[in-house]
Order: C-alpha cells, then structure tokens, then sequence
C-alpha cells in the first residue's frame, strides 16, 4: 500500500497520536499489504480498524487530487519540515493537511485565543497586542473562529505580517463559513491552513480540544485575551501548561464577563500581558532568531520618532469609557481646550472615541517612559 494512502487512512482513527501512530505509520507502510489481522496484532481496537478500512475510493480520489494541487502538502512527523516545537509534544499528530505555506510551522509563534463574543475592549486590545507581536516576527497563530481568533488573524495580516489557522474540521470546509473570505486573506498573505482531520470531516465538537492542542503545540506561548471561565480558550491555555508552554492573560475590566478567564489565570500563576513586553520579555530565550523589541518599541510604526502629545491629558483617560467632562475636570482645564487636545491624542493613536466619551488605545509599556503616572 502506497505511504500516501496509509496515512490518509491512518488520519481517520481515532486515538492514535505521538510517537505510537507514528510507529505504526511506518510499520503498515514496510508491510506488502495490510489487512484487519495485522492492524490487531498492532493493537488496534475493532472499531480503529473499522475506521482504518473507512476510506472510500471516491474520498481517496479526492484527497490524492487535493495535494496534486499547488500549495497543497500532507506533512509527515518524519519530514524535515515538520515543526519542532509540535514534535515535542507528547500526543503530536503524525500527519496533518497543510494549506498555504508548510515551512511558516516551524517559525516562532505566539497563539492568540479568546471569546467568540468579543467587546470592543477585547477586540482593540487584541489587535494591538497582535499587530505588534507580528511587527516584530512572531506568526500569529489562532484557530479561525469567530470573535477573538478572527481579530489575531486579521491584525497580523493588516500589518503585513503571517498568521496561521488551526481548523478544527477538514480543509475542504470552512468553518464557519463567514470566515471563508479570511480564510483566503491568510492563503494570499502568505500564511497557512492546517489541519489533522480527513479533508471532508465537518465540524464537531468533539474535534476542537485535539485542535486546541495543536494551536498551543505550534506557539511557543498563548495569549488569552477574552475569555468565561469555562470555555474553549482556557482548555488551549490548559494544554499549553501541559506542553510546558508559557500563558499570557489580558487584564480586563472588572465585572466584565470576558475578564472572568484572564483574571482566573493570572490568580493561577499566568503571566499578565499589559504591554508586548511582558510578552517578549518572558520569551526572550525562544526569541533567538525573532528581532527583539528594543526600549522604544512603539505599538504604531507612525509615532516612533514622535513625541507623547498632551501626557498629563492621557493619563487622565483610562481603559474603560471616560466622558469629556470627566477628563476636563481631572486635567484641571476648559472642556474647549480639553476637546482639542483628545482631538489631536485620537488623530495620533493614542486614544478612540467611542459612546460616551474616549477609551485608551496604548497603556503603561509605553506610556511609563515618559513621566506620566497611569
């Protein structure tokens, strides 16, 4: 049996990760033939070998016409191309379908995962953290969801940068189809689709914790930005303590439900991300190969050389919404001249308008080099 069709079959059994389906990959591809005798003598269950003989020539056709296609790859364990940081991984998965570029797997990368029902909060400070990590070379890793994985895809491609989706079904689907136009963004951008299940495997829920597994396996850390207690994001953060991993936690808004999670794992020992040095700080043996973020990185390449406007202005506007009037009367000035000066603080991108007055953009990391008290 040809290497290809054993491991296109293997893909479809369940329960078979790391080191043993790897062996076992290698053993049925030496055999001259492999039938239900041999699977049991390798250990597998009745239904494993049901699930091993569930091919169909038609879905084989159809996978074998899939990879003949440019840009297409079924990546082995065994390939040099395989990503070292997945391989290290305990349950790795010996095969997965790759969309997109292959070798971008082995770069350093940071996951990025939170709520599927994001606020503005998490999705302007998702963007930002993201935007910056890719700045300065890490791909952003996430698994195409809707909410906070979209916002980690679509920062890193809006700063030119490379990002990878871990789906958690086949590559001939894309879930959930609202996606299927960011999902084409990463392909043209450079980046990559990957998964472990059959090309045809639509989504279940059963498949999103092995998925999780392998966006925690890619990355050399996680960050969780959103996220309730008991959700899908806090089992990758899960994982990635398992992998050995480090894990980041957004600090959020008190008694905002999206901050339920992050301020649970930073209680448990999680690293608070208030500013991508925390992030670069806490990986910089990792970051051999990645340019490290000097002291005056800024979040926006625009403000490098540029000086703060107005700080004793912005230390007055905090993270949650602050009306005009509150910021006059902290600042100690007329409203006129205060909405003058948050004009030209928004223009600069330091501050957003949003109902009700303005919310931070950019915070302490940067903000504490000048001799602004936040």
């Amino acid at each position: 049996m040809a290497t290809t069709e054993v491991w296109l079959r293997l893909m479809r059994v369940n329960g078979l990760y790391g080191d043993a389906q790897l062996a076992i990959g290698r053993r049925l591809c030496q055999a001259s033939a492999v039938d239900a005798a041999l699977l049991r003598a390798l250990g597998f269950s009745a239904t494993q070998i049901s699930h091993y003989f569930s091919l169909t020539p038609a879905q084989l056709d159809n996978t074998l016409q899939w990879l003949d296609l440019p840009g297409h790859t079924l990546l082995l364990a065994e390939s040099p191309s395989y990503p070292p940081a997945l391989r290290a991984v305990s349950d790795y998965p010996a095969a997965l379908f790759v969309a997109g570029n292959p070798h971008l797997l082995a770069l350093p990368q940071i996951a990025v995962v939170g709520s599927r029902s994001h606020s503005w909060y998490g999705e302007r400070w998702g963007a930002l953290f993201c935007e910056g990590l890719a700045r300065l070379g890490l791909c952003i890793t996430s698994g195409l969801a809707l909410g906070i994985d979209g916002v980690a895809h679509r920062a890193a491609l809006n700063v030119k940068g490379k990002t990878i989706a871990v789906l958690g079904n086949g590559l001939n689907h894309t879930y959930p189809r609202r996606h299927n136009a960011l999902a084409k963004q990463i392909l043209d951008g450079g980046g990559a689709l990957v998964s472990e299940f059959p090309l045809h495997e639509t989504p279940w829920p059963g498949n999103f914790p092995r998925r999780n597994r392998i966006i925690s396996g890619l990355s050399l850390g996680v960050l969780v930005v959103e996220a309730a207690i008991k959700s899908g994001s806090l089992v990758t953060a899960r994982c990635a303590l398992e992998q050995g991993r480090d894990v980041f936690a957004l600090p959020g808004p008190l008694g905002s439900p999206g901050s339920a999670g992050p301020h649970w794992l930073i209680q448990q020992g999680a690293i608070p991300a208030t500013c991508i040095e925390d992030i670069v700080e806490s990986l910089q043996n990792e970051l051999k190969t990645v340019a490290k973020a000097n002291e005056n990185t800024k979040y926006s390449p625009d403000t490098e050389d540029a000086a703060l406007p107005f700080p004793e202005l912005l230390a007055n506007v905090g993270d949650e919404v602050t009306s005009v009037d509150v910021v006059a009367e902290r600042a100690g000035q007329p409203v006129p001249e205060t909405v003058a000066q948050l004009l030209e603080l928004e223009l600069a991108g330091w501050i957003a308008a949003v109902p009700g007055g303005y919310v931070r953009l950019r915070r302490a990391c940067h903000v504490r080099r000048t001799n602004v008290l936040v």
